[in-house]
């Protein structure tokens, strides 16, 4: 796949609210918005598709100790018969005792490789295909002080893959350049005091996870991965935010598969970059986001990240850093949740790194 010049051309708002038939503004409402959008890619060509969110609450009295639950959702299909379907979000129960978070999600969907390491080259370029089933499920429990301990499991199935006979999926004996599948147990500790799960204005999320793939529970690979996430946000006043992210993902031993492995890009993490377009063992980044509301249901945001994949193909050296930046505009489709529609470009350094994006819910 090329990377993006134009993927958004037209989109169709259309919000349904379900609201609790009483008039007690003491009372909470759940809200479901359903997107229809129409896009074109290099990758897609015309695609065609249904995206939204449903928030709810799981206590029936406004309560500041329990945030709003969410459910994402999509599904989109393309000309070029490329599909993916996915359902995802956090359910907090009441006084947030307990935090579910859930992703589910199937695709088919032609990718690109360029190889191991964070040195490879555009004309490196090698297309391939595959089919993935996933599910991911992460339940905490809170121990005091916003301080939550949690255990998850993990289940990812990769079938139908077409890989170049003789290409770089061959020369670099790539693990899991066969069907194959993983699956892993994990546990987790965070501490969260952000003030809102979609549009903080203050506080900060330290998290650190290690999930152990095994053949014990039917893994045909062997690793553990470990994910460090630390992220701050700063009211500045009552328009603008400073929202900081240090991002770590690490994986151990030599038999990861290729699906499984760090990647560098994408909606969320240095943004400009195709999704991918570095793999290796391990990533580390630090990005950061200037937010200003400007009126209604509109914000602006201007942003710029750092970082590398290294570990058992590269090693991590200054000179090779990679960097991005960009903008966007955000649209509010929950106004009081501070939800958003996003729209973003961003620009790598490096020939074609480039991308729109659109998006619900943040980078980060």
């Amino acid at each position: 796949m090329k990377h993006l010049h134009f993927i958004l051309l037209c989109f169709i708002l259309v919000p349904c609210t379900i609201k609790a038939q009483v008039k007690d503004s003491s009372v909470n409402k759940n809200q479901l918005l359903a997107l229809p959008v129409i896009s074109r890619s290099i990758e897609t060509d015309w695609s065609f598709g249904v995206g939204g969110n449903y928030t709810f609450y799981t206590t029936r009295k406004k309560d500041s100790a329990t945030r709003t639950s969410a459910i994402n959702f999509l599904g989109s299909y393309s000309l070029r018969r490329q599909f993916i379907f996915l359902i995802r979000g956090p359910v907090f129960f009441p006084g947030e005792k307990y935090i579910l978070n859930s992703n589910f999600s199937y695709s088919y969907f032609p990718d690109t490789f360029w190889g191991l390491g964070n040195s490879t080259t555009s004309d490196m370029e090698e297309e391939y295909n595959f089919r993935q089933y996933y599910i991911y499920l992460h339940l905490q429990r809170l121990l005091g002080r916003k301080l939550f301990a949690g255990i998850s499991l993990e289940f990812q199935r990769v079938v139908d893959i077409n890989v170049k006979q003789g290409g770089l999926f061959e020369q670099q004996n790539v693990k899991g350049r066969s069907p194959y599948q993983v699956a892993g147990i994990g546990t987790s500790l965070s501490w969260d005091t952000r003030n809102n799960t979609f549009w903080p204005s203050k506080g900060r999320l330290l998290s650190v996870s290690a999930t152990h793939f095994t053949p014990f529970i039917l893994s045909d690979h062997r690793y553990t991965n470990i994910v460090v996430d630390a992220r701050q946000f700063i009211r500045v006043d009552r328009k603008q935010i400073i929202a900081l992210q240090a991002y770590g993902f690490f994986n151990t031993g030599t038999d990861v598969p290729v699906r499984s492995l760090a990647s560098l890009g994408g909606a969320d993490r240095m943004r400009g970059f195709f999704s991918g377009r570095y793999r290796d063992n391990d990533l580390m980044l630090l990005q950061a986001e200037y937010r200003l509301h400007l009126f209604r249901r509109f914000s602006t945001v201007a942003f710029g990240a750092a970082g590398d994949v290294n570990g058992a193909y590269s090693s991590l050296q200054f000179s090779r850093l990679k960097y991005s930046f960009g903008g966007g505009i955000r649209f509010a489709t929950n106004k009081n949740e501070k939800q958003h529609i996003r729209i973003d470009y961003g620009i790598g350094n490096g020939k074609g790194n480039y991308g729109l994006y659109l998006q619900f819910g943040e980078a980060f």
